[in-house]
């Protein structure tokens, strides 16, 4: 019998592979006057991952593939678009962890992925106004101006983004989630009835 925790560990590398790749694949900027603010489908697989094993393996998930997108997906955005990414799914995800948790049903699946898409876009409010300056700092523009610079001109457009990004996630992962954890389920060793006769 293959061991449960083997399983789980390729069932969660898995995981963050097809994140990784999504990453890759489909990526788009949604507002020409924002291109820096590119859609990605890496948070599907994250959220997939949630329902599946919990809260606390949804957070691990995206603090790795949050890693990977800043060493080989998006070496430009650095330190602080990973820690921009942890913050943002990790709020989407621990919210919509504890609920579903509660609640493994379609309706507690909706409902989780609507309250995470609202933990999400208020998580993104401060972070938008105190770490996405740093994306304009440069040796003439100290941080207090790039900040003026950066809530005058694209605020509104991060709120924006977040809420698609948000909708679209949760309605992908609505549809799919059911699919994509069975399929990852079929890895999971079969359980034998005890008392040593075979199963047929």
């Amino acid at each position: 019998m293959r061991n449960k925790k083997v399983v789980r560990t390729v069932q969660l590398g898995l995981l963050c592979a097809l994140s990784v790749i999504l990453m890759f694949t489909i990526r788009f900027s949604i507002f020409p006057a924002a291109p820096f603010l590119e859609y990605d489908m890496a948070d599907v697989p994250i959220l997939i991952g949630t329902f599946m094993f919990g809260p606390a393996w949804g957070l691990a998930i995206t603090c790795i593939v949050s890693v990977l997108q800043w060493l080989i997906v998006s070496p430009h955005s650095g330190w602080v678009g990973a820690i921009m990414h942890i913050f943002s799914t990790g709020a989407y995800v621990v919210a919509a962890g504890l609920i579903y948790r509660r609640n493994r049903t379609r309706k507690g699946a909706a409902w989780a992925l609507a309250v995470g898409s609202v933990a999400m876009i208020i998580a993104m409010v401060p972070m938008n106004i105190l770490v996405s300056p740093l994306y304009l700092l440069t040796d003439e523009l100290p941080y207090a101006q790039a900040q003026a610079e950066y809530i005058d001109r694209y605020f509104w457009y991060s709120a924006a983004f977040n809420c698609i990004k948000a909708a679209i996630n949760t309605l992908i992962t609505f549809v799919l989630y059911k699919s994509v954890a069975k399929a990852l389920r079929l890895m999971e060793p079969v359980q034998r009835p005890q008392g040593g006769g075979s199963a047929e």
